[in-house]
């Protein structure tokens, strides 16, 4: 429905006050007529013709708001120029990606709008997502917008020749939209389905906009090998359960046999990028008989690569885990108080979480408990938070404490 607006509005904050006006009309005619027989259609015309009528009230409009549409291409007054010439980019949403991606507002701050206004995540998991605040998360957002309104830049959705000169942020963008759904930030399910189904099609539509460009099959390859592993992340109750308690024969071997494929393919079109690297990572995982099994010497050697282009405290301290189970947890645990010195990582769960492995698989069961209680403190997921407590209450008891 915003998609749809904004064409109309060419404004992403006048297109969420008409969707909004769409909801409160809604609800005056549905509770007179009844909820019609396409509800989403219904919202949509209401919505866009709430942008329309905004425009014919308001000619100067098109002066004071910088995402209006192109005023020598576009009249308000005629219906047939209310849709866009958007052959580049088929998708309704992957439009709206593009368009927020624009090349004058800095990387972070075009994925963190895109994930806010045209994907529905909530600001705490942007936040969480970019190792920030929430309130500096929510300034970030909101200087973003200023400097669109400020710099009056033309948003409109752009050419397939300008496609490759955003792709990069629309990447991160569908790969960070994958992961607050893979691992809901918090909540009682440990998963978000419709993020992650809503990545996938992303990820697909992209690879098929732009198969010359490896990192959308990269990118491609590394979801759908992470998500066939969807189905056994929990157990019948809802628990969680880590990749060595994996039914692995349940894994979604059809999505596996697409991710190696769009992965060998991205391997073979040049220096590969961060997220083919990682789709090799999660390749290794996907044909690993068992954790035990896992060829954990490559994946060592993958995050090597990855870090020489991608070079962020959380690929480190995957790195760091990935060590320990290739070279013993007593290798790993220096390269963990490194990584503790780094401030992006003082409210990051994992950190201890992955301590507490190296800690109970060395025999520390105090020290293990004492980096439970960090994890827990740090965790808002009722899943994760649930299997940390049991965790506990197990190297309490060993330690007698």
């Amino acid at each position: 429905m915003l998609s749809a607006t904004v064409r109309v509005a060419g404004d992403l904050d006048v297109a969420e006050e008409c969707a909004q006006e769409a909801y409160v009309s809604a609800l005056q005619a549905w509770t007179r007529d009844g909820v019609p027989e396409r509800p989403g259609a219904w919202l949509t015309t209401a919505a866009r013709n709430h942008a329309l009528d905004r425009l014919r009230r308001e000619v100067t409009l098109r002066r004071k708001l910088p995402l209006l549409v192109e005023p020598a291409t576009v009249d308000p007054h005629d219906p047939a120029d209310l849709d866009w010439p958007d052959a580049a980019v088929p998708d309704d949403r992957l439009r709206l990606v593009f368009t927020c991606c624009h090349p004058t507002l800095a990387p972070e701050a075009r994925v963190a709008l895109t994930l806010r206004l045209v994907c529905g995540v909530p600001t705490p998991d942007v936040a969480r997502a970019f190792l920030v605040s929430e309130p500096t998360m929510a300034a970030r957002i909101t200087r973003a917008k200023k400097k669109i309104s400020a710099a009056r830049i033309p948003y409109r959705v752009p050419g397939r020749a300008e496609l490759p000169e955003r792709l990069d942020s629309v990447l991160t963008a569908v790969h960070l939209l994958f992961s607050t759904g893979h691992t809901a930030g918090e909540g009682d399910a440990l998963v978000r389905e419709e993020l992650c189904d809503r990545a996938v099609h992303l990820a697909r539509t992209l690879a098929a906009l732009l198969p010359e460009q490896a990192e959308t099959r990269g990118l491609l390859g590394l979801l759908l090998l992470t998500d066939a592993r969807r189905a056994t992340r929990t157990d019948e109750q809802g628990r969680l359960l880590l990749l060595a308690d994996q039914d692995r024969t349940r894994w979604d071997q059809r999505a596996i046999l697409e991710g190696l494929t769009m992965t060998a393919g991205a391997l073979a079109s040049g220096p590969p990028g961060r997220f083919t690297l990682q789709a090799a990572i999660a390749g290794v995982h996907a044909m690993a008989p068992s954790l035990e099994q896992t060829d954990w010497p490559r994946v060592v050697h993958l995050y090597d690569r990855l870090l020489a282009v991608w070079n962020t405290p959380v690929v480190a301290l995957n790195r760091a885990a990935a060590v320990a189970f290739a070279d013993g947890p007593a290798a790993a645990l220096p390269l963990l108080d490194e990584l503790a010195t780094d401030p992006r990582l003082a409210d990051y769960p994992y950190l201890p979480a992955t301590r507490v492995d190296l800690l109970r698989r060395l025999g520390d069961a105090a020290g293990a408990a004492q980096s439970y209680r960090r994890a827990m403190e740090l965790t808002a997921n009722a899943a994760e938070r649930a299997f940390l407590e049991q965790r506990l209450a197990e190297v309490s008891r060993a330690a007698g404490l």
